[in-house]
C-alpha cells in the first residue's frame, strides 16, 4: 500500500515532449531514409533535376546534393545530420554530396530490421565501424596515381575526372569543353589555395559553347561618368594602379560649419578642395599608369581629366576583383597617391574591353604572375547559368583535389560494387552477429550502381547480377567493372576513362559510416516547445523595453547649447 501511495517525481517542465527506445530510433531511420529518397533520383548521369520554390518566390533548378539539402528547410533533427554531412562533403571534396547521403540513407535502412528484432544498437554501430575502415583500406588498394607524368597527359588524366563530374550536370552535354577550361583555370593558379582566384562571371544570353576562359581576369565594366567613352579602351603592355581611395571632390559632412570673417577666404577654401583632387591625379597620371581601378568611386572630374591624357579608369571595382587584379598583375592597392614607385604597379600584356553578350567586360590578360584565372559563362536562362556555375564549382573542387591527392579509382558504380564484394567475402570469416551486419554494409554499397541503372531506366536487378558475376572472378580483372550508362550492360570503367579521385569515395564512405553511426546511438529525444517560447518571449519583451527606455531618454533631454 505504501509503494502505491508514493509521490510521482515531476522531472522535466509540463508539456515536455519525450520519445525514447525502440520507436524513437525507428523513426529517426525513417525520417534520414525519407530524406535520401528526395536527392535519391539526382544521382549520375541520367540523373533527374529538382525545381526548388522558396518563400520568396526564387526558383532554383540543380541535381546538386549538396544545393537541394541547403534549400530544403528540413526540421527533423535526426534528418539535419545529413545535411550537414551533404554540406562537409561539398567543403571538403566538392562532389559526391549526393553519394554521401544516399550511403548513409542506405546503412540506416539495412539496420532498421535488426533494431526493430531488438539487438542492440551499438553491436552495430561497431561493425559498421569496422566495415568503414576495411572498405576504406580497400579503396587505397584499387586507386592509381596519376603521379610522375608529363604536364600534358596529367591534364588529359585530370580533364577526365572533371569530364565524369560534369557528366551528371546539367551542362553534361558539353563536358568536354567545360572540362578542359576547367583544368586549365586550376592549373593556371598552380599551388594557390584560395579559390576565388578563379572567378566565374556569368552573362546571360548565346549558348554555352560562346563561353570561354581568360588567363588572367575579367570584370564587368563598373558605373562610369561623363567623358568614359573618350578614354582607350585597349592597351599593350599598360601599367596599372590600384588603389583603395576616392578620386572625387569630397561633399561636406552633413551640418558642417565654417565661419568666415571675410567673403573673399570662401573662394581659396574652394580652391584648396579642388587643388586637393587635382594633385591627386597628377600623382596618378606622373605615376605613368595607364590604367587605374580603385575600389572606391572615381568622380566625373576624374574620369575627364584621365580621358584628356588616354588613360582608362574604373571606380567601385569589387575588393574581389581588386585582389585578384593584383594576384594577376603583381601590383599593390594603394591607400594613397603619395610616393607612387613602379614596384607597386601592375602590368600585364593586353588590356581591353570588350562586348560579351549585353555587358561590357574589362579584360586583363597574359598577365605575369598569372596566379588566377576567370571563367565567362554563356547560355539562356538565369537558371541554366547560376546551375552551369555550382556545376563547374564542383568539378573545380574534383580538379584540385585530384592534382594534391593523385590517385584515382573507377566510377560508376565500380569501387562500390568492388568493396561490396571484399566486405562479403570478409563477413565469411567472422563467427558471429557482426557476420550479418557487415553483410547488410556491404548490401547498402549496391545502392549506388543500382540507383544509377533506376535513374538511367535500365534493368537494375540484371545490372547488378552481371556486375556480381565480374566481380566475382578469381583473378580479379572484374575490379574497375561498373555500370555502361550508354548500352545499360556493364563496361570497363577506367578503360572508358569513367574516373573520381579515391579522396571523393574515401570522404563519402566515412561520412556516411559517421552520420549513421550517430543516430544509431540516439535513443531518445527530448524537445521543450514551452520553454522555448517562454524564452523567445522574455528575450523580445526585453528587447521592446530596452528600445523604449532608449528613445524616450533621447527624446526628453536635449543638448545644451554652446
Amino acid at each position: 500500500m505504501a509503494a502505491m501511495l508514493q509521490p510521482q517525481i515531476i522531472l522535466l517542465k509540463e508539456g515536455t515532449d519525450t520519445s525514447q527506445g525502440k520507436p524513437q530510433l525507428v523513426s529517426n531511420i525513417n525520417a534520414c531514409t525519407a530524406v535520401a529518397d528526395v536527392v535519391r533520383t539526382t544521382l549520375g548521369p541520367r540523373g533527374m533535376d529538382k525545381l526548388i520554390h522558396d518563400d520568396k518566390g526564387n526558383v532554383t533548378i540543380s541535381n546538386d546534393g549538396a544545393t537541394i539539402m541547403k534549400l530544403l528547410d528540413i526540421v527533423h533533427p535526426a534528418a539535419k545530420i545529413l545535411v550537414d554531412i551533404a554540406k562537409s562533403q561539398d567543403s571538403e571534396v566538392g562532389d559526391g554530396t549526393t553519394t554521401v547521403v544516399l550511403l548513409a540513407g542506405e546503412f540506416l535502412k539495412e539496420a532498421k530490421p535488426f533494431i526493430e528484432d531488438c539487438v542492440h544498437s551499438q553491436n552495430l554501430i561497431r561493425s559498421y565501424r569496422t566495415a568503414c575502415h576495411l572498405a576504406i583500406e580497400r579503396v587505397k588498394e584499387l586507386a592509381v596515381s596519376i603521379e610522375g607524368k608529363s604536364l600534358e597527359e596529367k591534364k588529359s588524366l585530370l580533364a577526365k575526372c572533371a569530364a565524369t563530374t560534369l557528366s551528371s550536370k546539367l551542362i553534361g552535354g558539353e563536358k568536354e569543353f567545360f572540362a578542359s577550361m576547367v583544368v586549365d583555370s586550376v592549373i593556371a593558379i598552380g599551388s594557390e589555395d584560395r579559390l576565388n582566384m578563379i572567378g566565374i562571371k556569368k552573362v546571360p544570353g548565346g549558348n554555352m559553347r560562346d563561353s570561354f576562359l581568360v588567363n588572367g581576369v575579367a570584370f564587368k565594366k563598373t558605373f562610369s561618368y561623363a567623358g568614359f567613352e573618350q578614354q582607350p579602351k585597349k592597351f599593350l603592355n599598360p601599367k596599372i594602379l590600384l588603389l583603395n581611395i576616392e578620386l572625387e571632390l569630397k561633399s561636406e559632412k552633413e551640418n558642417a560649419e565654417i565661419r568666415l570673417s571675410d567673403p573673399s577666404q570662401y573662394q581659396s577654401i574652394v580652391d584648396a578642395e579642388w587643388n586637393i583632387i587635382y594633385d591627386k591625379l597628377d600623382k596618378c597620371v606622373q605615376s605613368g599608369a595607364k590604367v587605374v581601378l580603385s575600389r572606391l568611386a572615381i568622380g566625373d572630374l576624374a574620369t575627364q581629366y584621365f580621358a584628356d591624357r588616354d588613360i582608362f579608369c574604373a571606380g567601385r571595382v569589387t575588393e574581389e576583383d581588386l585582389n585578384r587584379v593584383a594576384a594577376a598583375t603583381g601590383g599593390t592597392v594603394q591607400t594613397s597617391v603619395n610616393n607612387v614607385i613602379d614596384e607597386v604597379l601592375g602590368t600585364c600584356e593586353v588590356f581591353e574591353e570588350r562586348q560579351v553578350g549585353n555587358e561590357r567586360f574589362n579584360i586583363f590578360s597574359g598577365c605575369p604572375s598569372a596566379r588566377t584565372a576567370t571563367i565567362v559563362l554563356r547560355g539562356g536562362a538565369d537558371q541554366f547559368i547560376e546551375e552551369a556555375e555550382r556545376s563547374l564549382h564542383d568539378a573545380i573542387m574534383i580538379v584540385r583535389r585530384a592534382m594534391k591527392n593523385s590517385t584515382v579509382v573507377a566510377g560508376g558504380g565500380a569501387i562500390d560494387m568492388e568493396i561490396s564484394r571484399y566486405l562479403r567475402q570478409h563477413a565469411r570469416t567472422i563467427a558471429g552477429k557482426s557476420q550479418l551486419f557487415i553483410n547488410s554494409y556491404a548490401k547498402a554499397l549496391e545502392a549506388i550502381p543500382r540507383q544509377l541503372c533506376d535513374n538511367a531506366g535500365f534493368d537494375a536487378t540484371d545490372v547488378l547480377n552481371k556486375l556480381r558475376q565480374k566481380h566475382a572472378l578469381p583473378s580479379g580483372e572484374g575490379a574497375p567493372y561498373g555500370v555502361d550508362i550508354n548500352t545499360g550492360g556493364i563496361a570497363d570503367s577506367f578503360a572508358n576513362f569513367v574516373w573520381e579521385p579515391a579522396v571523393v569515395k574515401i570522404n563519402a564512405i566515412n561520412a556516411a559510416t559517421e552520420a549513421a553511426c550517430l543516430v544509431l546511438s540516439v535513443d531518445e529525444t527530448i524537445k521543450n516547445p514551452k520553454s522555448e517560447s517562454a524564452q523567445g518571449e522574455a528575450a523580445a519583451s526585453a528587447m521592446g523595453r530596452g528600445r523604449g527606455g532608449a528613445a524616450f531618454r533621447g527624446r526628453g533631454r536635449g543638448m545644451r547649447r554652446r
